[in-house]
């Protein structure tokens, strides 16, 4: 953790691409900050069949707290009926789900998929093969 305890969390980017809403925190997810992301994951697996996706890969640092925020809101989005997925290829947080033995309890993905992704679905007109 960072010795800037004034800091402040930058709000996480939410967008919902056909039914699945797409979080991503950024910075520092430990206990100055799992709190306020907690709340809104709260509030997105409060309804039935809840689709997350949280996009860590601007997340710098993970302790317990930032863990236990994920962990709930995978236990939450299970019991509606819903899935939860995360998007990461940091090192330092797989070595954490690892040693916490969270791995396997989080189905991980190395980038947004295609239809979830703004940059895959721009229009590429005029760019294909022609008959």
């Amino acid at each position: 953790m960072s010795e800037n305890h004034g800091r402040h969390a930058a709000e996480p980017t939410e967008r919902t691409v056909t039914g699945t809403t797409v979080v991503a925190p950024r910075g520092e997810l430990d206990l100055l900050t799992a709190p306020a992301l907690s709340q809104r994951l709260d509030v997105l697996t409060a309804g039935a069949f809840p689709d997350l996706v949280l996009d860590l890969r601007a997340v710098s640092f993970i302790d317990c707290s930032g863990l236990r925020a994920l962990c709930r809101a995978r236990r939450r989005a299970l019991s509606c009926g819903g899935r939860l997925r995360l998007i990461t290829g940091s090192p330092g947080l797989l070595r954490v789900l690892h040693h916490t033995r969270l791995t396997g309890a989080f189905e991980l993905l190395p980038r947004l998929p295609a239809e979830l992704d703004p940059a895959a679905a721009r229009p590429t007109e005029g760019k294909g093969p022609r008959p």
